[in-house]
């Protein structure tokens, strides 16, 4: 059964308004099946968990779908499914927390592939705690992160390796499979920014060997939010700080306040979603995602090299992901012409595809690219007028 485009896109009233969007690495539109539910759980009476009132059980009962619905896309369990305000505070917080137990000597591990999200809190935290960062280089001129030079990287100190799932700049897959076993032989956790990747494939955390792999729901249909997975008995011996009155059970005590119950239950409807595009979908939801993104990739693949193909035919046009295994995220330069100045003229013509390094800040400096580049992410609503539409508008620009 072939991929129906034209229907997905029927889900989504933001492509009603017209623009061409390859601004999906950024955060996706949001199909109709998810606002509603948003708007419906807002508008229905609503507490703090409990099971006393119909309005406790229902702030119960989404958080307890949620995070079912977040474990059968990740293949994880519900009971190690945390959420927070974004992978960001999530990774912060949770390094803050593993950080107690370092100490001097004690070694991490980050890559310049990742966004600094999954870079930054690991190194402040390391030097609060006078522990050791080591840095990976990637191969700036495949997009490549070699799995010797981590390697050479990880020792018997190395207590932490982070790692992308898939760049959100340049798009490259690490082989993160053969790098999470690095880390375990070396008796080291590894943390997976899965925040890309989940968008464009179906994840299993088990088989990345991922101990921690965190994301973000609007990357794919969602609310604002951010989740993290990890097994409950991994949870249990990470201690965070927290309010005294506040609940020490996992994975509850790792989120602080009041869940949004509102984007608890749109990240369900989110997965749903998703699920539904899986040619005869059915009551097994992991089965039926596994299937709707193996239909996903197929699309977004094709559209990427037709993409790839037609910016390669204009003059001046440098593509910089070029990963044998990647997503389906371009970033491009223009000769003679900023990148900014790309996607304003991008912009006019209707099509977004936003300039910059896309906080992916050692990612862009290591390519030499201090501006960044353009990024045109190929979404699930990506269709081929939108892929003509930024070629003829890059071909313009140029012109």
């Amino acid at each position: 059964m072939s991929y129906d485009v034209a229907a997905v896109r029927a889900h989504f009233p933001a492509l009603r308004e017209g623009a061409a969007h390859f601004d999906g690495p950024g955060g996706s539109q949001v199909p109709i099946d998810v606002a509603e539910v948003v708007a419906a759980t807002m508008s229905a009476a609503i507490a703090n968990r409990g099971q006393l009132t119909i309005a406790e059980r229902r702030a119960d009962r989404i958080v307890e779908d949620a995070r079912q619905a977040m474990a059968d896309l990740l293949g994880a369990r519900a009971g190690g499914i945390v959420f927070g305000r974004s992978m960001t505070q999530l990774t912060y917080d949770f390094s803050r927390a593993l950080a107690k137990a370092w100490g001097p000597g004690d070694e991490v591990v980050v890559t310049r592939l990742d966004h600094d999200a999954n870079i930054r809190p690991w190194v402040q935290a390391a030097q609060a705690r006078d522990a050791v960062v080591r840095q990976v280089d990637f191969e700036p001129e495949t997009g490549e992160l070699p799995v010797g030079a981590i390697a050479e990287a990880v020792t018997d100190r190395t207590r932490l390796v982070a790692v992308t799932g898939a760049s959100n700049l340049i798009g490259t897959r690490p082989d993160v499979p053969t790098i999470a076993r690095l880390a375990h032989d070396a008796g080291a956790l590894c943390y997976v920014d899965g925040v890309h990747l989940t968008a464009h494939s179906s994840v299993d955390i088990k088989a990345l060997g991922a101990d921690v792999f965190v994301c973000s729901p609007y990357k794919f249909c969602g609310p604002h939010l951010g989740v993290l997975a990890a097994t409950p008995e991994l949870l249990a011996t990470v201690h965070p700080d927290k309010l005294l009155p506040s609940t020490n059970e996992v994975p509850e005590r790792f989120e602080f306040g009041t869940l949004p119950y509102e984007s608890l239950a749109g990240t369900t409807a989110a997965v749903d979603f998703l699920a539904g595009l899986a040619p005869e979908a059915n009551a097994d939801r992991r089965a039926s995602l596994v299937k709707s993104f193996s239909s996903i990739e197929t699309h977004e693949r094709r559209l990427r090299d037709d993409l790839e193909r037609g910016l390669r035919r204009i003059g001046g046009v440098r593509i910089h992901s070029r990963a044998a295994h990647r997503t389906p995220t371009v970033l491009f330069t223009l000769d003679g012409f900023a990148p900014v100045d790309v996607s304003r003229q991008l912009a006019a013509a209707g099509v977004n595809a936003p300039a910059g390094s896309f906080y992916a800040l050692e990612c862009a400096r290591h390519l030499g690219l201090p501006d960044g580049g353009v990024r045109a992410g190929v979404s699930l609503y990506t269709d081929d007028s939108d892929v003509e539409r930024l070629i003829t508008a890059v071909a313009s620009v140029r012109g």
